[in-house]
């Protein structure tokens, strides 16, 4: 069950948010944001509600202060204030939404339902490539698993991103990571355009999902267009060149040849695997087969075979 905590002094206030919350969330009530603080910094709840006085300027500087720290920005707040209150301008208020005394009972629920579910999209969501992130790759898995779907799993790795990016600065390499985001997703979903994902694990990595008798051309499509555009990223002395040189993980200065990609492919055509762990590990270990090989190239797990 999700945890909200609820700021208020107002007694009557805080006995009508809990009473319009508690049947489905876990509902903490404080009576001043400085006793809320230790509790939402070592439990970090799912929302915290509190009633604003915009008089009182303490509660929104701490408000403001805790969600400058990187680990709580993403802690959705939302504000109550009073009816026809006169609000200055939201770039003093680090908050993510609000409602207004006389709209509290009926706008609560559907608005804290709302405010919950737009943070963990936003949480889920890699905000260089705009793609869903871990959390909803393993739901895709684990949903397509539970339901007995025939599918096929692809995890992308780019090779020699790092001696780009230390080279040519992360400005460079983000809109790299940028490119190959987009390259994958619209490659995947011209190929698939109903029932197919893409994903961005992280860093260089990537992930795609899709049937498994589309997804080795899609693959072949992907280094194709990949190997053409990325040539673009080097400077013209370094293409004439065919390498760059940076420096390794000792320091070393050394030759580095362009960024190339390598791809994991596992496949689910047998119900062999009934947990998300199980098809990114087999995934996982056809990619570290694939980056033996010197140029670009997908590998694909072919040990289940129809018997």
């Amino acid at each position: 069950m999700k945890t909200i905590v609820v700021v208020s002094g107002d007694t009557v206030l805080t006995t009508i948010i809990v009473k319009n919350l508690e049947h489905l969330y876990n509902v903490i009530a404080f009576s001043g944001i400085t006793s809320a603080l230790d509790y939402i910094y070592n439990s970090i709840p799912d929302l915290v509600i509190v009633k604003i006085d915009l008089n009182d300027t303490t509660v929104i500087d701490i408000l403001n202060n805790m969600k400058e720290d990187p680990i709580f920005s993403q802690l959705p707040v939302m504000a109550i204030f009073p009816a026809n209150a006169a609000i200055p301008g939201w770039n003093s208020f680090f908050i993510e939404d609000y409602i207004g005394m006389p709209d509290l009972e009926r706008e609560m629920l559907p608005r804290v339902e709302l405010c919950i579910v737009r943070s963990e999209r936003s949480v889920e969501i890699n905000p260089l490539t705009r793609l869903p992130g871990n959390i909803s790759i393993n739901k895709q898995i684990q949903g397509r698993l539970d339901a007995g779907e025939a599918f096929a799993f692809a995890y992308l790795d780019i090779d020699q991103f790092k001696p780009f990016n230390d080279k040519y600065g992360f400005s460079r390499g983000d809109e790299a990571l940028r490119v190959a985001g987009r390259l994958i997703l619209n490659i995947v979903k011209n190929k698939q355009p109903q029932n197919s994902f893409a994903g961005h694990i992280g860093g260089d990595d990537f992930i795609y999902i899709m049937h498994a008798d589309l997804i080795e051309e899609a693959s072949a499509e992907i280094i194709d267009s990949f190997k053409r555009i990325i040539q673009t990223f080097y400077d013209p002395e370094d293409r004439d060149k065919g390498f760059i040189q940076s420096v390794d993980r000792q320091g070393n200065l050394k030759a580095f040849p362009f960024m190339t990609i390598s791809i994991g492919i596992a496949n689910n055509k047998l119900g062999y695997f009934s947990h998300y762990g199980e098809i990114t590990e087999i995934a996982s270990k056809m990619k570290a087969h694939a980056k033996r090989f010197k140029d670009s190239c997908f590998k694909t797990d072919k040990r289940y075979k129809p018997g």
